[in-house]
């Protein structure tokens, strides 16, 4: 049987946490300068709301392919996660997905893993009546370096502490001094920077680790 939870409230990252994608490389296949963009942000080494809309300025997903996507992030989930979530929720834990990925696609993957709409954050996106891509939220904490954080603060008041984040890149290390403790999740891509700045470090393959930080070994 498991322990009582030493943390009320998980909070993960999408892009290469729970899924082993970034979402935005992923729609672009064929454009690899957004890949390099997209490396740059997470690594910390330029702020994200240099490149946000750049890249979504060269892919234009559509709704189709915003749609696809959330099916591949299901397709592409990192072993362990459903059964980690499963876990964090049969015992309390409030569980939340903050992302600066596409909202359309990343409310797919929480809703398979049990997770409710209103506990998912993410970057809204705009199509026209066809279909076509016509922009995306560009007032949202989540498409700017910082917002995470400041996502966070506003969510506080309502999420019972202690706190536990995960995430894999600099925009989600940006939290660590407003929650209880920080994991880089590094079984998908290893950020140095954010390796070296977190409190525990998660590098298997597998989300199932973090069950042990949460409830400690099982009994």
């Amino acid at each position: 049987m498991r322990s009582e939870p030493r943390y009320r409230t998980v909070l993960f990252d999408c892009d290469s946490t729970l899924s082993t994608l970034e979402g935005v490389d992923e729609l672009a296949r064929n454009h690899p300068e957004v890949h390099a963009l997209t490396e740059a942000a997470m690594r910390g080494e330029v702020p994200l709301e240099e490149v946000y809309g750049r890249r979504l300025g060269i892919v234009r997903p559509s709704r189709a392919a915003v749609e696809a996507l959330g099916q591949r992030y299901v397709e592409t989930m990192v072993p362990g996660a459903r059964e980690t979530v499963r876990a964090l929720l049969d015992a309390g834990v409030r569980v939340r997905v903050i992302s600066g990925g596409l909202r359309p696609a990343v409310v797919v993957l929480a809703r398979e893993l049990g997770i409710a709409d209103d506990d998912v954050a993410a970057v809204d996106v705009y199509f026209s009546a066809d279909g076509a891509y016509a922009g995306y939220d560009a007032s949202s904490p989540l498409a700017r370096s910082g917002g995470k954080r400041a996502v966070v603060e506003g969510w506080l008041p309502e999420l019972p502490r202690p706190i536990l984040m995960v995430g894999d890149g600099a925009t989600d290390l940006e939290v660590k001094d407003v929650v209880d403790r920080f994991v880089a999740f590094a079984g998908v891509v290893a950020r140095p920077a954010v390796v070296a700045a977190a409190d525990e470090v998660i590098r298997e393959f597998s989300l199932l680790p973090l069950l042990e930080l949460v409830f400690g070994r099982r009994e």
